[in-house]
């Protein structure tokens, strides 16, 4: 029997990534158990929802511009939909302290989910207070690592509850079986497929593993594939250009699937600044992938469980990039035992575990 109750979801601004997809696999999920729901959006969305989900978008055309004005205006949206309804309640995806002030003004009750640890900022004073006193009316927190969920404790002083990104194992690998349409990734040169995928960002941070490969490229036989867009395309483009790195780097446009891509590659490496608990290395690792990854906060040493199933280097660092890709080529035999300790250690992610998770939080607040 489905839950009378209305729950909104509140992400302003999707722009693809890990986000999105968590968000998705919980609209779809919670659509079974409730009769109604909504997502707040100012964006496009490539899939099909259910039916019983509506999308509450504004009506003008020309938010694209600033996320800013898109969570004034989706912000805007809550507000009138707050006021309309009574047994409704908030789970925030994003521009979390425009909703929790919004649920609180109303008298609602609000979930909210964190997508990025707060150590990235956490020399700035102001910064913690702020969301510290604005997070701590939240009926709860939701985190998506342990180590997620110290940080949130011991800068904020506040309790959350991890729940690990779900992982959607049958699509996934129904997904990686279909062709790859890209005729410089298929070429049978013998050489080793390293890939990147993820926002072109500085955040995602693709410009060190440019600069790691501009080191090694006399001394292997390899291709690097970053698979993206965004605002940093152009400065990459051009480092590749500068660089004269046209021969072992293609950088290929977003898709909706990148698992081909995944499946078929030999090689992935992870180079965010930070991250909330960064799906694609989940996703390599139920492919059978090798892993090298950063240790930013959080996710990635828990992911890969402090090295043992897949390789670890200092957070932007290029030296120690470069110096984990050496030991990738010189030492395949230790590879395959990470790549097993990680296929042998997903069950954390289990899809419907996790789905659980979430569902018992939001029947929990509005007892």
């Amino acid at each position: 029997m489905k839950n009378n109750d209305n729950i909104i979801f509140f992400i302003p601004s999707i722009e693809g990534g890990g986000v999105e997809k968590n968000l998705l696999l919980i609209l779809n999920h919670f659509s079974k158990n409730y009769n109604k729901l909504f997502l707040i959006t100012c964006s496009h969305l490539n899939k099909d929802l259910p039916k019983n989900v509506e999308i509450l978008t504004p009506k003008n055309k020309w938010f694209n511009r600033s996320r800013i004005i898109k969570n004034l205006l989706c912000s805007k949206i809550l507000t009138t939909i707050l006021y309309k309804k009574k047994n409704i309640s908030v789970f925030s995806f994003q521009a979390n302290i425009f909703a929790i002030i919004i649920a609180k003004l109303r008298s609602k009750k609000i979930v909210i989910r964190l997508n990025s640890s707060p150590k990235i900022w956490s020399k700035n004073i102001f910064k913690i207070h702020l969301f510290k006193f604005f997070y701590s009316l939240a009926d709860k927190i939701i985190v998506n690592s342990y180590e997620f969920k110290r940080d949130v404790k011991n800068i904020f002083n506040l309790k959350s509850d991890v729940i690990y990104n779900p992982l959607n194992k049958n699509e996934i690998l129904k997904k990686s079986k279909k062709k790859v349409n890209n005729n410089f990734f298929l070429k049978k040169d013998n050489s080793l497929k390293i890939l990147n995928i993820g926002r072109f960002t500085k955040q995602k941070n693709q410009i060190l593993i440019l600069k790691a490969i501009n080191e090694i490229k006399d001394k292997f036989n390899f291709k690097l594939f970053i698979l993206g867009r965004g605002t940093e395309e152009y400065n990459l483009r051009k480092y590749i250009k500068t660089n004269n790195l046209k021969k072992y780097v293609k950088i290929i446009k977003y898709t909706n699937n990148p698992y081909p891509y995944m499946k078929n590659s030999d090689l992935f490496i992870l180079s965010s600044i930070y991250e909330g608990l960064p799906n694609v290395l989940v996703e390599s690792q139920l492919l059978n992938k090798p892993i090298i990854s950063a240790t930013c906060p959080s996710g990635p040493r828990e992911i890969l469980m402090n090295g043992k199933a897949g390789i670890l280097f200092k957070n932007n660092n290029l030296e120690s990039l470069v110096t984990k890709i050496q030991f990738y080529f010189k030492n395949k035999h230790k590879i395959n035992q990470m790549i097993k300790t990680g296929k042998k250690n997903i069950k954390r992610f289990n899809y419907d575990v996790n789905m659980k998770k979430y569902l018992k939080i939001l029947r929990s607040i509005n007892r």
